[in-house]
This record gives C-alpha cells, structure tokens and sequence, in this order.
C-alpha cells in the first residue's frame, strides 16, 4: 500500500481544501476504500475523514415527508432509522441486505454508492477496460456474475444494494466542492456513463464530495420492497435485485441491481401497466418480458434473466394488488 497522510478536519471547507491535495480522496468507513488501495486501484497520498464534518453523520426527517442522510452516515444506522423504515422502506431493507453487521456499522451511504465493481478480472489486476486496457476480458472469459443489460466497453455489475432502492425513490445526490460550489444530481444520473467511463462509475469530479442525499417526500409511505438473490444466504453480493414501489399518489418504480454497471430502472411504460392494476398471469408474463426485452447476456449469466423476470413478476403481482 502506498504512504498516505491521514486528515481528519471538522468543517466542509477544510475538508474541501484537503480534497484538492494531488491524490486525495474521502474517507468514510473505509470498507472499499482500504481494499482498493491495498489492491492498487486507487493511490491515495491523502486520505480525508469526512465523519466529523457537520451534518455527515446526521438522519433529518421533515415534516413534509422529505428527509436528507448525511454521506457519512452509517449503513446500519440507515437501516436501523424509524422514520427511514416507516417512509422508504425499500431503502432501509436495501441497507440490512449489505454485507455483515460488522460492514454494515462501518461502511457509509456514500461510500457504498462510490464503491468500485467487484468484477475479478479488474481486482485482480488483469488488464482491463477499467484498468487502462481496450477490451473487457470478461465479454469472452468467465462471466457469470456480469451485466445482461447495458454493457458497454465494461461488462461489470455495480455492487450496491441501496443504490438500487435509491434510484426507484428517485432521490438526489448533494455534491460539494471548493469554494462553496455545490450541484444537485438525481441519483439515475450520478451513474451516468459508467460502462463507458474508464477511470470510474460515477460523476463525480477530482475533490468533490458527497455531502448528503436527499429523499424527495412525493416517494415517501405507499407499498416499497426491496429483494436481493444471492448465491450464498448472507455476505454477499447480488446475482439479481429489485426495488420496487407503488407511490401514494399511485405511481410505479422499478428498478433492477445486479445486471448493470448502474442500477437499471425498466421502462417507464412498463411501470405505467403495472400501476394500472389487476394484472392477471397472461399479462404480468408479457409486462416481464417487456421489461427484458434488451437483456444481452454473457456465455454463462442467461440465468440472470431468467432471475429477474421472476423478481419482476412476483414485484408486479404484489403491486398490482397494493393498495
């Protein structure tokens, strides 16, 4: 591992200014950060604890249904949170699916939406498209695990579980800079381009952080539920997950983990079908089929499809039946 310096400032802007440090990047619970550096795929000569900076570590529930999760709050308290599992529910069970408890009471919301691909071929140092090389070795070699939908030069899968839930709550990405400088991106977004970027997977710029996410009031309450297949029973990784949610004012969302380098919202007339209602078996199959339709998968991962059109049809009869 490279020599680093540790800072551990107390305000925004000294955190900011430590950020704008050649090789510098944020510290939260460390549980991808240490690995990644330990394994050399990120050199880091300044690591910045953000949990001390005001707010970080913070849940702030509104009166209007709205509330914000402070980037260095853990993913344990997230799940643990009444007014997160009373209002976003998907997002509190997307929290518990993570990792262990010990990860869980470690591990930060934002650091877990920053966390880097698990895919071997990239953490093992073999050439690839995200390690600086053209090609992604995983399109032709062992590839069970990586993406059906969405691939681009990369063929790998995001690892978080609450990003999933986030995007079909469509919350919003609170990112500071130096200088006072800060910038607002939907959650969809922040994930934009990811299988076609090759220093990272998400938008966020040199020094930058995430301050906080912001959970709009119009995804609060309604029927939300997040479910996650794994191949052992606990301690791992998504095959396949699903957010999926009926709004109060009767709105559908869902949104797949497990199959893309981002989380992968189906399209929005499927979700319109599903909220219409008393579905029978003929059409949830169709609307299942519908919602796959641009599946592309691997040599060895066509089981994903077939995964999530089971997680998508059991989603759409339990929604079609909420009230």
């Amino acid at each position: 591992m490279h020599p680093f310096e540790y800072h551990r400032p107390v305000s925004l802007d000294a955190a900011l200014d430590a950020l704008a440090a050649p090789h510098a990047v944020p510290l939260g619970g460390g549980t991808d950060l240490l690995v990644a550096m330990r394994e050399q795929l990120v050199r880091a000569e300044h690591l910045v604890d953000v949990r001390r900076l005001p707010g970080a570590r913070e849940i702030a529930a509104r009166p209007d249904g709205a509330a914000r999760v402070g980037g260095a709050v853990r993913l344990a308290d997230l799940a643990a949170h009444p007014a997160i599992r009373e209002r976003f529910a998907a997002l509190a069970q997307a929290a518990r699916a993570v990792g262990t408890p010990a990860l869980r009471n470690m591990g930060t919301i934002a650091g877990n939406l920053c966390q880097r691909p698990r895919c071997w071929y990239f953490r093992r140092g073999i050439a690839c498209f995200k390690s600086g090389a053209s090609a992604c070795p995983a399109e032709e070699g062992e590839n069970q695990y990586h993406a059906i939908l969405d691939a681009d030069a990369c063929h790998a899968v995001h690892p978080s579980d609450p990003a999933v839930a986030l995007v079909a709550l469509e919350a919003t990405v609170e990112i500071a800079a130096r200088g006072g400088a800060r910038r607002s991106v939907p959650i969809a977004e922040f994930y934009a381009g990811a299988a076609s970027n090759p220093r990272g997977e998400t938008v966020l710029a040199p020094g930058e952080l995430i301050e906080a996410v912001e959970l709009p009031a119009e995804a609060a309450g309604g029927a939300q539920r997040y479910v996650k297949l794994m191949q052992r029973g606990a301690w791992d990784f998504a095959l396949v997950s699903l957010a999926a949610l009926r709004r109060a004012d009767g709105e559908v969302r869902l949104v797949l983990g497990g199959v893309a380098l981002r989380p992968y919202r189906v399209t929005r007339s499927v979700e319109e079908d599903v909220a219409v209602g008393g579905l029978d078996d003929a059409s949830v199959e169709a609307l299942a089929e519908r919602a796959l339709h641009d599946a592309k998968p691997l040599a060895l991962n066509s089981y994903k499809v077939r995964q999530a059109a089971a997680l998508l049809r059991e989603a759409m009869r339990w929604l079609s039946r909420a009230p």
